[in-house]
């Protein structure tokens, strides 16, 4: 586990840095990291579907949808970090800490499985990602707190945390369940600790645009 968590911590600093530093640097570098991330996911995406036995109509039809998903997705996650960077980065904090409260808490306390679609995932480590949630959203936020453009109330702020990281989640447990299905360990190898990129992103690629779009609801 030690050296598992070391590549997962350094990986998760890595990308976290990289996104802070070109969040920071130009927008339109940004820009670039995500439509690349976007590209990246997509191709991942493909060599999944490629291996489960279905038809090839079908097969078109999940590459095509996923494809427009993450194009929205994409679209509303610039247009939110334009608005407020520091708000999209606060929120980004709560997917990333969502990850390693999952991974930690789960190796450190095991007990019950969450679920049959991926048995590695337990009740602790639920837990373990709403608790560090918490943690990582509020130290992000009410530190960029004076430069924030966008304001909550603080009910929203109670819960936030909880409903991105109850995405983050399912969004894990829907990859889990079509790596199952064309029967891989990970999406692809391109990150230490994690495997593929979207082993690192399956829960922020949900979280992030079905997120902000409920929160600019409420």
């Amino acid at each position: 586990m030690e050296s598992e968590l070391l590549k997962r911590t350094i990986s998760s600093l890595f990308l976290m840095c990289s996104v802070f530093l070109s969040a920071f640097i130009n927008d339109y570098i940004f820009l670039s990291i995500l439509f690349i991330v976007v590209i990246f996911s997509w191709i991942e995406w493909i060599n999944i579907i490629e291996k489960i036995r279905l038809k090839k109509i079908y097969r078109i039809i999940h590459i095509i949808l996923f494809l427009i998903y993450l194009l929205m997705a994409f679209i509303v996650c610039f247009n939110v970090f334009v608005i407020d960077k520091y708000f999209f980065l606060s929120i980004l904090m709560i997917c990333v800490f969502s990850d390693v409260g999952g991974y930690v808490f789960g190796k450190t306390f095991g007990g019950k499985k969450l679920t049959k679609i991926s048995p590695n995932k337990t009740v602790s480590g639920s837990i373990g990602s709403f608790v560090l949630s918490y943690v990582g959203f509020f130290v992000i936020y009410f530190y960029f707190n004076d430069l924030l453009f966008v304001r909550l109330e603080i009910e929203l702020l109670v819960f936030i945390p909880f409903f991105i990281s109850s995405f983050c989640q399912l969004g894990d447990l829907f990859i889990s369940f079509y790596k199952r299905k064309a029967k891989v360990k990970n999406t692809g190898n391109i990150i230490p600790g994690h495997g593929g990129l979207l082993d690192r992103i399956d829960g922020t690629i949900f979280a992030l645009p079905i997120g902000f779009i409920i929160i600019s609801l409420l």
